[in-house]
């Protein structure tokens, strides 16, 4: 893809970017070398990151249909999401949850 941004100023922004992002992460690894226990409501916010970082890589792919947001009953993945987060969250069973949705994805895709 062609650009109209000076090579060189490109190059300051990717090197200033990586530098940024590393003492971005140096920052945490040498606090938590110098903390002996986490505060108790920094380790109960620390234990909602994974459902949180999930749900952000998850949930762009079953509310948008061609890059517009689609929240009709005509959008079959938010269907078979929601009927795969009721399962997931009733039996706490990954395989029943995945075969849930994919088995109502799949009929959802062949009816509608």
């Amino acid at each position: 893809m062609p650009t109209t941004i000076d090579p060189l100023l490109l190059w300051v922004i990717i090197i200033a970017a990586g530098v940024g992002t590393f003492f971005i992460r140096l920052s945490f690894i040498q606090l938590f070398g110098q903390l002996d226990d986490l505060p108790p409501r920094a380790e109960r916010a620390l234990s909602f990151v994974p459902a949180a970082v999930l749900a952000a890589l998850v949930l762009p792919s079953f509310v948008l249909v061609d890059e517009s947001l689609a929240l009709t009953l005509g959008n079959e993945k938010l269907l078979a999401g929601i009927v795969a987060g009721a399962v997931a969250w009733r039996t706490e069973n990954m395989v029943a949850t995945i075969v849930t949705g994919m088995g109502v994805l799949w009929t959802l895709t062949f009816v509608l």
